[in-house]
């Protein structure tokens, strides 16, 4: 596979004839924030941004925010500033992926309202526990990230005005943007009597890999997600905003390095690297368990993205990140999450060190975590693919019944990828294996792709980088994720012991092709849903994104 070195220049390099860059000022006088194209030294915020899809399939956005403006004003010019420069990828992001979702010709209006209410009353206790909490770290960064994603939407409106009294967030807004994977088990706690989530569909492949003598650790994640959403920005934001309002220090995670999308204030995906020296990722679990729904309620709970958020700013360790994180669970958004702590990695180490490697996984009402770094040393490797490792999880969320209903698919030992991970993880050696295995489909000739009970029994589907949009719309299947669907593997990130201390990245968008068709819109039996803003043909090959210091 080819690779070649993507430098993304951060705002201070003002002689890049092909960057985009927008500062937000506060003028004294009038006690608001002023917009201004190009680079300004006494910014609030600055962002930077450009749009390579044609070339790399991605985009890249840089937004820095003024240590000497306090935190909320800074939260709010850095929302107004991303939205300056991605305004156009935000249209047609919103066009492709939300459009019509509760609008005036939803097909679910009683679904809607009571979306809106649960998010309304939701969003009422969020703001009542930031009112009378507004010392504490926790609040304080939840506020935060609420005033960003005002800024955000004001600043695409072209109303940009620093909020003076209390926030105001429109539940059918840019919040749905945040809200993707929230919403797939709300539809489901608040019955939608259509669901966007097939029986069994994958959210993401992971690998953890040590290399051999452990010269190296290498964490790798596959996004998988509908093709509509390939609109995609690789983006840092280094915020400098305060652990709470009293406190002068600056918070652990202030850079972060995500890949994410128009709209949203994180990853989405998820896959972080971070300042604190953590590299946090997750795949979606979900819940199956009917019984569980009933532990979703408004009031108490923290949507899973404000949650990731927060403990993605504020932790230092696997253990704390765990800690914040499982505060106030919404039941919603249902991953397993893997939190490695690079800074207790040495390349080579014959010890290990408890705390390198925490394993989190989340449904309605419960929350497991353990630290894994004992086993990740044994095995050589930690691989994920939607269905939980503790076995209470497991049976909790319904997986011993998806079982008994659909066979060994749903099992966490038998399922295709798990068997695959096992086989192929031995041959990652370096970086350039590692992309090969998470861009890996070979489902024709893989047995290990077969499915017994489909006609044909080869799947695109049962591979490390699914791609369902290749398997017959006339086949039979026993459930809705062996089905053809424009639904796959969209991207890959991983990054190294000895990339990450730079927070550089590989990256690849687009749905595998090196040993499948390459996924062309026009010729695909989707050409008619819409993708505004899309290259026609995905086949795009590895960068490496370096961002300058």
């Amino acid at each position: 596979m080819a690779f070649y070195q993507l430098f993304v220049c951060v705002v201070f390099l003002l002689n890049v004839s092909w960057a985009q860059i927008y500062s937000a000022l506060y003028d004294d006088k009038t006690s608001q924030l002023i917009l201004k194209e190009g680079f300004q030294p006494d910014f609030v915020a600055v962002a930077n941004f450009t749009d390579d899809i044609k070339n790399t399939g991605w985009s890249y956005l840089e937004v820095s925010t003024g240590g000497s403006y306090n935190d909320t004003l800074q939260a709010y010019a850095a929302g107004v500033v991303e939205a300056a420069v991605t305004s156009q990828l935000i249209y047609k992001h919103w066009m492709n992926t939300l459009m019509g979702y509760c609008g005036p010709f939803s097909h679910d209006a009683s679904y809607c309202q009571r979306l809106k209410d649960y998010i309304s009353t939701n969003l009422q206790w969020v703001t009542q526990q930031m009112d009378t909490h507004m010392d504490l770290p926790y609040w304080h960064q939840v506020r935060l990230s609420l005033l960003q994603l005002q800024g955000l939407e004001d600043g695409y409106n072209g109303q940009i005005e620093f909020p003076t009294g209390r926030l105001s967030i429109n539940p059918f807004g840019f919040l749905l943007f945040q809200m993707g994977g929230d919403l797939e088990d709300l539809e489901a706690a608040l019955n939608k009597s259509s669901k966007s989530r097939a029986v069994g569909s994958g959210s993401c492949s992971a690998l953890i890999k040590l290399l051999p003598d452990r010269k190296d650790l290498l964490m790798s994640h596959d996004t998988w997600n509908t093709y509509q959403s390939m609109l995609r920005i690789m983006k840092r934001y280094d915020f400098a905003y305060r652990t709470s309002p009293k406190e002068k220090t600056f918070i652990p995670g202030r850079i972060q390095v995500f890949s994410s999308y128009p709209g949203s204030i994180f990853s989405g995906d998820d896959f972080y690297i971070l300042s604190s020296g953590l590299v946090t990722m997750e795949t979606t679990i979900g819940n199956s368990n009917s019984d569980l729904w009933k532990f979703v309620q408004p009031r108490g709970a923290v949507m899973e993205w404000l949650r990731n958020i927060i403990a993605n700013r504020l932790a230092e360790t696997g253990s704390a990140w765990a800690d914040v994180f499982s505060k106030y669970n919404s039941g919603t958004y249902n991953n397993q999450w893997m939190i490695v702590d690079f800074k207790i990695f040495v390349p080579g180490q014959v010890h290990l060190e408890q705390g390198l490697f925490t394993v989190l996984e989340q449904i309605p009402g419960m929350i497991v975590t353990a630290d894994k770094t004992e086993e990740l040393f044994k095995t050589g490797y930690w691989a994920s693919y939607n269905i939980p490792y503790f076995e209470d999880v497991f049976n909790a969320s319904g997986g011993q019944e998806l079982v008994q209903k659909y066979g060994s698919w749903f099992s966490f030992s038998e399922n295709p990828r798990a068997q695959i991970f096992h086989r192929n993880q031995t041959l990652v050696t370096d970086v350039e294996s590692m992309v090969r295995l998470m861009r890996y489909n070979n489902y024709k000739d893989d047995p290990l792709s077969c499915c017994d009970d489909c006609d044909p029994i080869q799947n695109g589907e049962n591979s490390i980088s699914a791609r369902s949009d290749l398997n017959p719309a006339n086949g039979s299947y026993p459930f809705g994720a062996l089905k053809q669907r424009p639904h796959g593997g969209t991207d890959m990130k991983m990054t190294s012991y000895a990339m990450l201390k730079q927070f550089e990245l590989l990256a690849v968008s687009g749905p595998t092709w090196d040993q499948v068709p390459v996924f062309q819109w026009s010729s695909s039996p989707y050409s008619k849903l819409l993708h505004m803003g899309h290259p026609d043909r995905w086949d795009f090959s590895t960068v490496h994104v370096k961002w300058s210091t």
